[in-house]
């Protein structure tokens, strides 16, 4: 992605709308990593790894956007929070997917692809409502079912983490299963605080 250094009003809001798109091919990266064998995991993980540093350029081309601004569509510190927020999410699908490579992780406990399902109903849900910033006081629906599946995907973690532990696994595959699984719990939490900015920016913005 390029990005413009000239400051314009609307930067904000394509740029938003660039970072929900990668969100976007960022989570079907990551299905297609938990569905593949251990020998296709490598390369998936680069196209991973170029996602994350596409997401680094937007969010900095943000701030960047955002020194230079003298008005913005809504608060200052909002927006950062909202970049940086955004940035979380592609962060820790990254970590999830670097550390499977590195620990040369086998085989994905059950669990691990509903629990990436979720992450890529809160990534669409993501990427549609980011080219609506304009009006947040309309994306109601959308931080509501973001919530929803946060709290969904809870369940699916405790649920891996107690079949973790049943002691059907040595220990030192525990630990590095323990900490894909930790990486992807975060990514949902990384949704639901994006979604928790926005409600923010609505009600100021009501």
């Amino acid at each position: 992605m390029r990005f413009s250094r000239k400051p314009t009003g609307k930067q904000f809001f394509e740029l938003f709308t660039a970072i929900g798109s990668n969100i976007g091919h960022s989570v079907e990266v990551l299905r297609e990593f938990v569905r593949a064998p251990a020998e296709q995991r490598a390369e998936l993980a680069a196209r991973m790894r170029e996602l994350e540093h596409a997401g680094d350029d937007a969010t900095h081309a943000i701030i960047e956007h955002l020194d230079r601004s003298f008005v913005t569509p809504f608060d200052r510190e909002d927006i950062y929070r909202l970049a940086v927020r955004l940035d979380d999410v592609v962060d820790h699908m990254d970590a999830a997917v670097d550390l499977a490579t590195l620990y040369r992780v086998q085989e994905l406990p059950d669990g691990v692809e509903a629990l990436v399902g979720l992450l890529c109903q809160a990534a669409q849900l993501t990427a549609e409502a980011m080219p609506r910033l304009a009006s947040p006081q309309n994306l109601t629906t959308y931080w509501v079912r973001v919530n929803e599946l946060e709290n969904d995907a809870d369940q699916v973690y405790r649920r891996l983490l107690s079949a973790l532990f049943n002691g059907s696994r040595d220990a030192l595959e525990v630990l590095k299963l323990k900490d894909v699984v930790d990486e992807l719990e975060s990514a949902a939490d990384a949704f639901e605080h994006v979604a928790n900015v926005v409600h923010s920016i609505a009600v100021k913005e009501s």
